[in-house]
């Protein structure tokens, strides 16, 4: 079990007030789940199931009504409060221990204009399902790379993706938020309106209130991309990635890359006496037209001899489902990030030597490219911060027996601490597992941090929405 390192449940907050409990149920049109009710096991199981933990009450919210309705109640009564989403963050905030969680996977409405280029969307959608929207009209805007993450969650904390180095991060992307805050309060954050929240929404998690509907900028994408996977044996990974090196520093924005190594799976596409074995890939997507995007992936194409290449048009909505398969729901999940300002021979010797050793055979170690039009944002504009970095390191650990987990757990860290001479000293704040400390959290926020710290202390000052990567409010 993974416990929060920045709010404890205390006695207090696990003595339910039956009358209050019955005044909940009554004002709430969607279902309010306690222990033993049937649904609840199910509605407190998330994505990493690394994460076990029971809250008190689970309301399944429906509305904004029911948001404010329970946001009321966790402050009145003093509970532990946490916000599911699409519930597919790594640190398993979603969940709390005895308190309660406000669960918004049912609201996942969607509607685009697409004259506009504009999407309001609901905090329980996934990106599969709003890309699913926008691809009708030729439009998306960035998001994740795995199609089941909550677009709540990801948006909140920055957020990057196949089209960020072409049109920003998520978060760069929004028009504005409608969001309930710790006083029960609902109100519009844009750059008109409270100006202050919405530059803190835009990267600060979910410190300030539960956003109910998030306005998305739209942007010209596919249907169809040039994007896909080039594998090779692992005994190449130090002339793969040399080139991929010098091969992403030259890349227009429209190109998005990213090396991977792991053990092949047994994918159809992959010779079947490379299954079982450590391998590197590189993954791509261009955003822009097929026959450009044919021309700039063709020195990537013939270099080398893969084992595999699977580049080519495709659907959109497909490439965002490249990595599903390899991190499917239920699965024990440990991550470790760092920001990097490049690839030296010595970060790369470091990737190459704990990719030859991974601890599980599920576990994959990911270097994602940044920069582009993300690098080109003030670094105060929003409070995302980092902007600096060029690549993001991932290693996302993940196996099946629980009984495993203090090895793998023990591995990544070792792996971790390897590289972080390498660091840029910022970190991803959606990549951070839970056991992180307030120094890491401090590194995620960079030179933003004092400046979110005011906004939560206008906003949340009691600390109410503390299950997250806390910034907490000066005393």
């Amino acid at each position: 079990m993974m416990n929060e390192p920045t709010a404890t449940t205390t006695q207090a907050e696990t003595q339910l007030d039956e009358a209050g409990v019955t005044e909940l149920k009554t004002q709430l049109r969607g279902a309010l789940l306690r222990p033993g009710d049937a649904g609840y096991d199910a509605a407190r199981s998330i994505w990493n199931g690394m994460v076990d933990k029971r809250p008190a009450l689970i309301a399944r919210c429906t509305a904004t009504a029911d948001v404010i309705a329970a946001v009321n109640f966790a402050r009145t009564h003093h509970l532990l409060l946490a916000v599911r989403g699409g519930g597919h963050n790594v640190a398993g905030s979603a969940m709390c221990d005895g308190g309660l969680v406000i669960d918004l996977s049912a609201m996942r409405g969607v509607m685009v204009d697409p004259s506009a280029r504009v999407a309001h969307v609901q905090p329980g959608l996934t990106w599969g399902e709003l890309d699913h929207e926008t691809q009708a009209f030729g439009l998306a805007t960035p998001g994740g790379i795995v199609s089941a993450t909550g677009v709540a969650g990801l948006t909140l904390g920055g957020g990057f993706g196949w089209l960020s180095r072409k049109y920003g991060l998520t978060s760069d992307n929004l028009r504005s938020v409608k969001l309930v805050t710790a006083d029960g309060q609902f109100v519009t954050a844009s750059e008109r309106e409270h100006p202050d929240l919405f530059w803190g929404v835009r990267g600060g998690g979910g410190n300030f209130g539960i956003v109910t509907d998030f306005e998305f900028q739209l942007h010209p994408v596919g249907p169809k991309v040039m994007a896909g996977l080039v594998f090779y044996p692992i005994e190449q990974a130090r002339e793969v990635l040399h080139f991929y090196r010098e091969y992403a520093a030259s890349a227009p924005d429209e190109l998005s890359t990213m090396a991977v190594l792991r053990i092949a799976p047994p994918a159809p596409f992959l010779p079947k006496h490379f299954h079982g074995t450590p391998v590197i890939g590189i993954a791509v997507c261009y955003v822009g037209s097929l026959e450009e995007g044919e021309r700039v992936l063709r020195p990537l194409k013939n270099f080398g001899a893969p084992i595999a290449d699977v580049i080519e048009p495709k659907p959109f909505v497909r490439h965002q489902t490249l990595l599903d398969t390899a991190s499917p729901n239920g699965r024990h999940y440990y991550w470790k990030s760092e920001y990097l300002p490049g690839l030296s021979d010595a970060a790369l010797e470091t990737v190459i030597n704990y990719s030859r050793q991974l601890s599980s055979p599920l576990t994959a170690v990911l270097l994602f490219q940044l920069g582009g039009t993300i690098r080109r944002m003030d670094e105060q504009a929003t409070a995302a911060g980092n902007r600096d970095a060029e690549f993001v390191l991932n290693i996302q650990s993940s196996w099946l027996e629980p009984g495993e987990s203090q090895q793998h757990v023990q591995w990544t860290r070792a792996f971790w601490t390897a590289m972080r001479p390498f660091s840029t000293g910022g970190v991803y704040m959606n990549f951070l597992s839970m056991d992180e400390g307030e120094e890491r959290v401090r590194a995620a926020y960079g030179s933003n941090y004092r400046r979110l710290v005011t906004v939560k202390n206008s906003y949340d000052p009691t600390n109410l929405f503390r299950v997250n990567h806390n910034i907490k409010p000066a005393r």
